[in-house]
């Protein structure tokens, strides 16, 4: 590798945890590279940089691009196609969510939809049923509430974010109010379900 020693480390790093998360260690190491870059680059930088073979480079802008990583950026008296990431990191953060949740959890949630309209017809099918529709529920519950963040603009979910555990205050504030003297408290949903 062609970097300075703190740029290679986060590389090797990026790579690794690339790997990790479904895809090839190179990609993870042209995105890393892409990232750190003081400016967008063609192939043959990344080959340089990385020492890997122009083949696999341009295998890997592919990839990134059908993620919407990374963007073509064309350079005045340049006829090469250079490549930069988003200069936003909350637009990188956003654009990976919205990709793995369009490649993960939405084929899942169809799937589990479609067993749930199926007659169940036996007890085993019944058992089955009940769990992939809790399943349902919380994979849908999840996705309205990322529906909902991902319309708030960047600084809200920032603070957001920053709550942390003041959430859990406000929730817990919110449930004594709810619970009035002389009242019975309303059971969860959790507190309701058969085990």
């Amino acid at each position: 590798m062609n970097l300075s020693p703190l740029v290679q480390s986060f590389v090797l790093h990026f790579g690794e945890m690339g790997s990790r998360w479904g895809i090839a260690r190179t990609v993870g190491q042209i995105y890393a590279v892409l990232f750190v870059a003081e400016r967008p680059l063609c192939a043959d930088d990344i080959v340089e940089r990385l020492g890997v073979s122009r083949s696999n480079v341009s295998m890997s802008l592919k990839e990134l691009q059908s993620w919407r990583l990374v963007r073509l950026v064309h350079m005045p008296d340049d006829r090469r196609d250079h490549f930069a990431t988003p200069e936003d990191v909350w637009q990188i953060v956003r654009t990976l969510v919205e990709e793995r949740k369009k490649r993960e959890i939405d084929p899942t949630l169809s799937v589990l939809r479609e067993l749930l309209m199926q007659a169940p017809r036996t007890p085993e099918e019944v058992q089955a049923q009940a769990r992939i529709r809790d399943m349902h529920e919380i994979i849908e519950l999840m996705t309205g509430w990322y529906a909902d963040v991902e319309k708030l603009e960047t600084e809200r979910l920032v603070q957001l974010l920053g709550l942390g555990s003041k959430v859990v205050k406000v929730l817990e504030m919110k449930d004594r109010l709810l619970v009035l003297p002389g009242s019975r408290p309303r059971p969860r949903r959790s507190d309701t379900a058969p085990s």
